[in-house]
Order: C-alpha cells, then structure tokens, then sequence
C-alpha cells in the first residue's frame, strides 16, 4: 500500500500529540479541528486539484488513483491525520447486478485499531459498493473517511460488456485544503467560512467569508487624481485640468480660453454645416488617454458642440452650434469618460 499517514510512535511524544500540532495544512472548521481535503496543485499547474484522481482503463473495470497528499479530520481529541499517496494505486471495481445498476464509492480511509479495533493501522484508497436499486443511491461515507468520486456501474457492466463508461461514470466529489490564512480553491464544497475574513476561490471568483455569508470579494476603491499635465495649442490658453482615474476607468474635465481669434462653425445650408475643421485644443497627459478613440462634450455656455479624443491624448474639436461663433474670451469645456 502507498498511502502512508504521517504520525510517530507512541513512545514519548504520543500519536495524538503529533496529530493535533499544527499539520501545515489548516483550513479550520473550529478552534481545534480542520477540515478534511485533498492539498490542491498540479505540475502543469492546469488543475485545482490533481492528487487522487481517478482515471479508469478503457474497456475494463479498473483504474489508477494519482499520488497525492491529504489531510484527514477526526474528533477534536484524536487529531487529524496527514496521508501522502507516494505511487498510483491500482482499484479495481465490481462487476454490474443483473438487474439493476449501483452507485460505487471512492474514499480515502483511516483505520486505527487503537480507536475501531478494526485490527488495522493504515490509510487505503478503497471502494464502498452501492446497492444496486432501480434508482440507486449514494453510500454513506465511512467514519475517518472522505469521498473522492462517485462512480455509476449499470447493470450488466463487466470488462466483457465494456468495462465502466469512465467518461460519464464518475462524478468527483474532492475537496481542498490549504494554510491557514490561505485562499481556498473551491470545487464541491458547501460549506460555511471559519472565520470572517476567510477567503475562497470559486470558478475564478474570489470570496470572502463575512461573518454569516459567502460575498464576492471588492477591493478598496482606490482614486487617483490630477490636475497638471495636459497642454494646449496655440490658439488656446489652459484654465483647468481635472482628472480622476479608478479600476482602468478615467474621467477629466478640460477648461480653454480662447486667444487668438474667433472660431466660427460653418453656416446652415452649406457642406456640413456646424464643421469648425478638427480645431486641435490640446493634449491629455500619458497615462490619462483613452485605449481607444472616443468623443467628449464640449460648451462654452452659448454653444455646444463635440471633441474627438485620439489615443495619443490629442483632444481635437470637430463640430460646433451651427453658424456658433466662440469669442475670444470665451471659456470652453470639455468632459468625458473613457477606459484606459
């Protein structure tokens, strides 16, 4: 048998001692106990949890169970119990009832003969059959156990048949435990948090326990401002610049003044009327532009008109009131919101 549980003999330091000092692995579930589960991670690191996994053999009856390590949970006076899974382990099921299928179960057991008198000390991957039933039902857990997989056998089912559909046969019911203080990957678990503050991933979701409820997990609003950096051309003068930027997320509001001479929009009943020819205002600074071009309000409090903002900062005025006419003098604003 490769699975091994990792306690010391019970001379000076006892069994349970070592069971009940801190393991490595702690996701508590009270003041002393920790929850069962599988320790997450794989090589390719593609998967949440990679030890213990069931992979069966084509046409047959049979799989492997993956090396892996595990922590398993009794009573708070007993401890718990470190497993590591060192080599595949070969589990080989029973063949299907002649009338009805089964609902088989893959655990991960402790037998402690200092407790069950089971006559045995050892961790084991084994099965817990179903009984076969026109709608079979799901196995109770063992006591010092966790479940790995469900796994469905019809009726009939052999290596003669076919073997066992491993692709739609097995239903993984694994669970993970990690450090304390660390993000749990969760996969089948239900369960409440431990304490608030704890937090969890769920299907790229990241969670934090609150007390009563699992809540989706917001950073602190973080608010950056600005009001230098943005330059104009010459026909203008620079009152104001305000701008305000969160999660990707930028707002600014451009003031000009008019210097030079006035700007007319073109007239009513001409080729585009209110075209003021892509007048360029001014530049936004670096790390304040907008990913992609877009469009910004503009008025000077008698007219109004629209400023097309490029990706490099330009900030360019491209219609105007028709027939409008901005003074010099005459203070124009410009406002938008953009992504960066």
């Amino acid at each position: 048998m490769a699975a091994r549980s990792g306690w010391l003999s019970p001379d000076s330091q006892s069994r349970e001692d070592t069971r009940l000092v801190s393991l490595g692995a702690l996701t508590p579930v009270s003041a002393v106990q920790v929850g069962s589960g599988i320790l997450p991670g794989s090589t390719t690191g593609l998967y949440r949890i990679n030890g213990f996994t069931l992979t069966g053999a084509t046409g047959t009856m049979s799989g492997t169970v993956s090396p892996g390590r595990a922590i398993v949970q009794s009573t708070d006076t007993r401890g718990a119990y470190p497993v590591a899974l060192t080599e595949f382990e070969n589990v080989t099921f029973s063949d299907g009832d002649a009338l009805y299928g089964r609902i088989d179960l893959l655990v991960l057991r402790i037998y402690d003969d200092v407790y069950d008198g089971s006559g045995r000390t050892e961790a084991v991957v084994e099965i817990v059959p179903g009984t076969p039933a026109a709608t079979p039902a799901i196995p109770a857990t063992p006591d010092l156990a966790i479940p790995l997989y469900q796994v469905a056998v019809p009726k009939n089912t052999s290596a003669g048949t076919g073997g066992i559909a491993w692709s739609t046969a097995l239903t993984g019911v694994r669970t993970a435990t990690v450090g304390l203080g660390g993000i749990l990957p969760a996969t089948t678990d239900t369960a409440n948090g431990s304490y608030p503050g704890q937090y969890r991933d769920v299907n790229g979701v990241l969670q934090r326990w609150n007390g009563t409820a699992w809540a989706d997990y917001q950073p602190p609003l973080v608010v950056e401002t600005a009001t230098s950096g943005a330059t104009v051309s010459g026909n203008w003068s620079l009152q104001s610049y305000n701008a305000r930027r969160t999660h990707g997320v930028c707002s600014f509001t451009l003031g000009l003044t008019r210097t030079t001479s006035s700007l007319t929009a073109t007239a009513a009943g001409t080729t585009n009327p209110g075209n003021v020819g892509d007048e360029l205002l001014g530049t936004l600074p670096s790390g304040w532009r907008p990913a992609t071009e877009t469009y910004a309000t503009a008025s000077d409090g008698y007219a109004d008109g629209a400023a097309r903002i490029t990706t490099d900062g330009s900030v360019y005025l491209i219609t105007w009131s028709t027939s409008g006419v901005i003074q010099v003098g005459n203070n124009v604003r410009i406002s938008a919101c953009f992504v960066l």
